[in-house]
């Protein structure tokens, strides 16, 4: 296991020996993060950074779980010296605060209901050797497995000529998720990066997707069933999928919730005031 340290903070050689200049807003923000991450004591257990390549174009194509994946995924990527480039809704880019971070760091907006500019930016950086991250279930798994995926990763894939590195994260819900957020400390998070999936000649999007869905359900189980921690009773099973014993939604459920979000249908709850988030944060530290 590895938790992120001071000496990890403000390592001078962390990004390689001739870091990039232009890369400084993205460095800073991996610093900081290191900082949250030793607050928190993260402890990480990454397997498979030897997969993301030194140079070269690269997806990363992982599960998402928890609010903090791309983090976790831009953690697993640096022993490499590599900057991961995600693909992230363009509501966040828009947004007073965040969005200029986002830009800096050369993340890639994605509007969902006209997506072609965001798949041609994507395949740019691809031929111009960037690794890009792609979740692409497109938005959390309640069930906490892998739904269905959509196919432009294995599209990015095909028209780029860059390898598909199949990822799993697990672990990082127990902090931040849909309806779930407890700001604990200590927590175990795995990262698994496995083999690089390449298109074969002539080979279709599809039949790519397939081989990517197979590698990420396979990666998943790992980190799952190799997880160091259990729940602490039957009232902690919310965060294990159903297969595994735990209380989250199958995914017939999770899928059936997700139409009905986003057939706008679904009941929504009223937002808390600050007051009243300060107050449940005040009640979870004692």
């Amino acid at each position: 296991m590895y938790t992120a340290s001071w000496r990890d903070v403000v390592r001078r050689d962390l990004f390689g020996s001739a870091p990039d200049r232009r890369d400084r807003p993205y460095r800073f923000i991996i610093r900081l993060a290191l900082v949250v991450f030793r607050l928190f004591r993260f402890r990480f257990d990454v397997r498979g950074s030897e997969n993301v390549p030194a140079t070269g174009g690269a997806i990363i194509c992982s599960n998402h779980v928890s609010f903090f994946d791309f983090t976790f995924l831009g953690l697993g990527a640096l022993p490499q010296h590599r900057l991961v480039r995600f693909m992230a809704k363009s509501s966040v880019f828009d947004h007073w605060f965040a969005g200029r971070f986002m830009r800096a760091m050369q993340h890639i907006p994605v509007d969902r209901r006209a997506g072609a500019a965001a798949f041609e930016a994507a395949v740019r950086a691809l031929k111009d050797g960037e690794v890009v991250g792609v979740f692409p279930e497109a938005t959390i798994s309640t069930s906490f497995t892998v739904k269905d995926l959509k196919a432009g990763a294995a599209r990015m894939a095909v028209q780029s000529g860059v390898p598909i590195i199949p990822a799993a994260v697990w672990g990082g819900h127990r902090v931040a998720t849909k309806g779930h957020v407890h700001l604990r400390r200590g927590v175990p998070v795995t990262v698994i990066l496995g083999q690089p999936i390449v298109a074969e000649p002539g080979e279709k999007a599809q039949s790519l997707l397939r081989r990517t869905r197979v590698a990420m359900e396979t990666l998943l189980d790992e980190a799952q069933r190799s997880y160091p921690q259990q729940p602490a009773g039957p009232g902690d099973r919310w965060w294990l999928p159903a297969h595994l014993g735990g209380t989250a939604p199958t995914p017939e459920t999770a899928a059936a919730d997700d139409a009905v979000r986003a057939a706008g249908k679904g009941a929504k709850a009223p937002k808390p005031t600050p007051m009243a988030r300060l107050k449940a944060l005040v009640s979870r530290g004692r």
